[in-house]
């Protein structure tokens, strides 16, 4: 169940960044965070905390719900 949720999170991260065309290095970059934590979340191998899925946001330019949400 944990899994799985943690995929499902990696998926709207991934969403996000490709729709506005970002890499994952790009990504990292602008969030302040390694690119292979980027790579690891994205595939549902990590399980961020609150203050990492605010600097993703940031890097993405959104509030965290709206990283969170479909």
């Amino acid at each position: 169940m944990r899994e799985e949720k943690l995929k499902i999170l990696g998926h709207l991260i991934r969403t996000k960044r490709e729709s506005q065309g970002l890499t994952q290095i790009e990504l990292a970059e602008k969030s302040n965070v390694d690119r292979n934590y980027i790579g690891m979340l994205e595939r549902g191998e990590r399980n961020p905390s609150y203050l990492s899925l605010q600097k993703i946001a940031d890097g993405l330019g959104i509030p965290v719900n709206k990283l969170l949400s479909p």
